[in-house]
């Protein structure tokens, strides 16, 4: 897929998290848990909840490709999207569409879990969507938000610093920009489409599930490209790194510890649940940081993510490791 960025295109470029993508696609798990490595902390901890759950439903809403319906991931007005939002644009999908994407899904024929008329089917996957959210998402969703916005900082620091194609070419190897072109290389075999974004913006979606980069196959779909956040690897980590010897004798244990977490955005939220202690006290230590130069600050949505300044950097190299 290519999608042409035009004069103030760029300025239409937006990033946006959306809940519903990450609750659709958390189902690969379900299907293949051994190519997520990373998330078997969360899956054990969620293990005896997801047996309580309309399985056979949310088993059948992923085929063997790892394909999920198209239908489950409308694309997020912004960074701020509300899983109940998303959960009404689902039950507002036409019969037809429904029918199609899960057709596409399941060529050989629907399983049973999803045959009947499609205002049934529909109702059994919201149904279905929704226990999982209340039941595995909901304990979890601050630290998952908290990675995802912090990917989205880091994504717009890199265009303010070196502009869009840098920030582009890092979003996955599959991504590619030149000329006002971004390009989305997919493992399917559909031919090359192009699509241009005036008017209608294009909207990059970091996802906690994917390693890679996709997008809609359809050039008639709103040009979305969803690709994989960085910091997964510490998402479910609870203990704090440790932090150089010469460093923690300087600030404390504590905040060295905070410092040397900080290479990534990251929200006092999420810092307090990888550390088991309360936001509280960590904002405390935080804002005693940021007063000393060593930690910079943003805003995103309702967040406050904080990250290593350049001072806070240089501290960091000359404690060594």
């Amino acid at each position: 897929m290519e999608y042409v960025l035009d004069g103030m295109d760029l300025a239409d470029v937006r990033f946006a998290i959306s809940p519903i993508n990450e609750l659709t696609l958390s189902l690969r798990t379900w299907r293949d848990p051994g190519r997520y490595p990373d998330h078997l902390p969360w899956l054990r901890a969620t293990q005896s909840a997801r047996e309580s759950l309309d399985g056979d439903v949310l088993r059948a809403l992923v085929d063997d490709r790892l394909w999920t319906p198209d239908y489950l991931s409308p694309r997020p007005r912004g960074p701020l999207t509300r899983i109940d939002d998303e959960l009404d644009t689902i039950a507002a999908t036409p019969d037809d569409v429904l029918l199609a994407d899960l057709a596409r899904l399941h060529p050989e024929g629907r399983p049973p879990a999803l045959r009947g008329p499609a205002s049934v089917v529909r109702q059994r996957v919201l149904d279905a969507l929704t226990g999982y959210w209340e039941a595995c998402f909901v304990p979890h969703w601050p630290r998952m938000r908290a990675v995802l916005q912090a990917d989205v900082v880091h994504r717009g620091a890199l265009i303010s610093r070196h502009g869009v194609g840098r920030m582009f070419s890092g979003l996955s190897e599959r991504v590619t920009y030149d000329g006002g072109v971004v390009t989305v290389r997919l493992t399917s075999h559909a031919m090359l489409q192009r699509a241009a974004t005036t008017g209608v913006g294009l909207t990059l979606v970091p996802t906690l599930f994917t390693r890679g980069a996709s997008c809609p196959i359809s050039a008639e779909e709103p040009p979305t490209i969803m690709y994989g956040a960085r910091g997964i690897g510490t998402l479910w980590h609870t203990s704090p790194r440790d932090a150089p010897p010469a460093l923690a004798g300087i600030l404390g244990q504590v905040r060295a510890g905070l410092l040397t977490a900080l290479d990534e955005p990251a929200s006092s939220t999420e810092l307090a649940l990888r550390a088991e202690v309360s936001t509280s006290a960590v904002n405390q230590h935080l804002r005693v940081l940021r007063a000393a130069g060593l930690l910079t600050s943003a805003r995103s949505g309702r967040s406050v993510l904080y990250l290593r300044s350049e001072l806070g950097e240089r501290v960091v190299d000359a404690c060594g490791p």
